[in-house]
Parts: structure tokens; C-alpha cells; sequence
């Protein structure tokens, strides 16, 4: 008998240099599946759409900012209390709004019966499809 399908929720990673204009790049996905015990997160900075979008911009802090949200994702011990907290409570800390150069969309939400294949997916198809167009 096939697997049944579990809901999770995602959320986009952007970079915004610019608040006041309004302007993002997708830069990663976040996806947390309570019932699979699932959370992983996907990044993806493209530097060259960065500096067409805000020039002045540094490439490697946004990269250092999307890492360290990886690594709170992956539950990693060195990334600081945060990461040492539930999933469920370190994807809610992701997947609130911050003010910074890295944000999040509003979570979004789904049924799957493979969250490291939706991840994929939805990093394909929001970051890297959204780079190319």
C-alpha cells in the first residue's frame, strides 16, 4: 500500500537589497514536514543576478546569512541556541519576518510523501527556474 501523502509548509528565502524598491531574488526555500520529521533547507545565492539587481551589494554576507540559516535548519549544534531548538520551532524562527537583507515569503503549504524530493522541487522550480527567466 502506497504511502499517504503528509502536509508541510515552505518558505522562499529572498534577498532584498533594496527594501524600499521592493526588489528580491529568490535565493533558497525552507520546508518543514511535521508528520515525516522533516526539515531541510536549500540555497542558492546567484551573484551575478545579485549585482544587476543592487551592484553595491556583498555577495558573500547574503551567502554567510542563507548558511547560517541552513545550518539552524539542519538542527547543527554550532549554529547557536536557535539550532538547538524543535524543528518545529526553528522553522517558525526561519519562516518569521525579519527585517534584514535576507526575508522569507509567507509560508506556503502542501502534501507530499517525499519532503526531500518536494524541497528539490520546489528549489528548482522557485530559485533556479526563477534565475533563468
Amino acid at each position: 500500500m502506497p504511502e499517504s501523502r503528509s502536509p508541510f509548509a515552505y518558505c522562499v528565502l529572498r534577498a532584498v537589497p533594496r527594501v524600499e524598491r521592493g526588489e528580491f531574488i529568490n535565493v533558497g526555500v525552507v520546508l518543514f514536514c511535521r508528520e515525516k520529521r522533516f526539515l531541510g533547507a536549500r540555497i542558492g545565492l546567484d551573484a551575478a543576478r545579485l549585482a544587476a539587481l543592487a551592484p553595491e551589494c556583498d555577495a558573500a554576507e547574503i551567502r554567510a546569512q542563507l548558511e547560517a540559516i541552513a545550518r539552524v535548519a539542519e538542527g547543527d549544534a554550532d549554529a547557536g541556541p536557535i539550532a538547538r531548538l524543535s524543528q518545529s520551532e526553528r522553522f517558525h524562527w526561519i519562516s518569521s519576518p525579519h527585517s534584514t537583507i535576507v526575508q522569507r515569503s509567507e509560508p506556503h503549504t502542501g502534501l507530499t510523501d517525499d519532503p526531500a524530493a518536494t524541497l528539490e522541487h520546489l528549489f528548482r522550480t522557485q530559485v533556479v527556474a526563477a534565475a533563468s527567466t
